[in-house]
């Protein structure tokens, strides 16, 4: 008989117990046996939505570069060549047609009195090369005139003293030649070569929905084919949404996303890439695998702690596991084994 009562007592305790973790869990309805299924605690930790989209590993997009208006092509370089500041582009009529660097192409013949952006560009560009003896303040003046006189000297250009606008290219930069156009003996009046940037970025035609995902200066990963991944950071957003390449397919917006690494990318070029963009963020809150969710009848989610289902309220969802609201860190919520 006291045997008997004492396993009456205990079995009162356990479910006094079970009861009372029900209730610090915010309550729950019981539910049959099931198969046996693994546990896994509920985590506090930052989620952060990444959405994998498909982008192009080469160097960017290309610009033409048009003839020098008269002569013929004598000299073209090698593609793949990289052209920086005072190089020749072309050569026509066996005269070099050089690189300077800046913001806006040459439009009008520049000599004394004239003054403006462009007269600054030039006189940047010469100061860049070395010469002097003139102010950098955008005013051609004869100091200025005498400058570029010494600079058309050294490349065995007429020395004029002023500069026409089809006497140079203009780049923002140093720049890569993409392909080139023109042969030896071609009129120099038509297209040239194209150039692009010297450095390999990722260009990506990204669905306008996830355009929230694409944010300048945010991290991104690039995973290459060999399968090595690496960081880099969203560097321009496009602003116009192109048409959609075939019917039915979504509007796009231009994304280029950049790398510091560029040793890391390998020899690849115009590869095809997987670029892992990073949206939205929560910050110190309680997770779980997104398999434990359990779909109640009446809409909404639990999970399972033990032999019971605790509703639980859901956030981000994220690298395959999902905010909660409902239960405690550490909880070993069910999972299937």
């Amino acid at each position: 008989m006291r045997r008997a009562l004492l396993l009456g007592a205990a079995a009162l305790a356990c479910a006094g117990a079970i009861a009372a973790g029900a209730a610090g869990l915010g309550g729950g309805t019981t539910v049959p046996p099931t198969a046996p299924q693994a546990v896994e605690p509920v985590l506090r930790q930052t989620l952060t939505r990444t959405e994998p989209v498909n982008g192009v590993l080469g160097y960017g997009t290309t610009v033409p570069v048009p003839g020098a208006g008269q002569g013929t092509i004598t000299w073209l370089p090698a593609p793949a060549a990289v052209l920086r500041r005072g190089r020749a582009v072309f050569r026509a009529d066996d005269r070099p047609v050089p690189l300077f660097y800046g913001p806006l192409p040459l439009y009008r013949t520049l000599r004394p009195g004239l003054s403006g952006r462009d007269v600054r560009l030039v006189e940047r560009n010469l100061w860049a090369l070395g010469y002097r003896g003139f102010t950098v303040d955008g005013h051609f003046s004869t100091a200025t005139s005498t400058a570029v006189r010494a600079w058309q000297r050294k490349l065995h250009l007429p020395r004029t003293g002023v500069v026409e606008p089809s006497s140079l290219v203009v780049t923002p930069g140093p720049v890569r030649v993409a392909a080139v156009s023109a042969h030896l003996g071609d009129p120099a009046s038509g297209p040239v070569l194209t150039y692009s940037g010297t450095r390999r970025v990722v260009t990506v035609a990204l669905d306008v929905a996830l355009q929230d995902l694409a944010r300048r200066g945010s991290a991104a990963v690039i995973t290459l084919p060999d399968g090595r991944t690496v960081r880099g950071r969203v560097a321009t957003v496009g602003r116009v949404a192109s048409a959609a390449h075939q019917e039915g397919g979504p509007s796009t917006i231009a994304v280029t996303v950049t790398t510091r690494d560029q040793k890391a990318l390998g020899r690849f070029d115009q590869a095809p890439v997987v670029v892992g963009l990073r949206g939205a963020s929560a910050k110190n809150v309680l997770t779980v695998p997104v398999t434990a969710l359990l779909a109640r009848p009446g809409g909404g989610y639990a999970v399972r702690v033990g032999i019971r289902q605790v509703p639980v309220e859901v956030g981000l969802f994220a690298d395959g596991r999902v905010e909660v609201r409902g239960v405690a860190a550490g909880t070993l919520v069910g999972v299937p084994s």
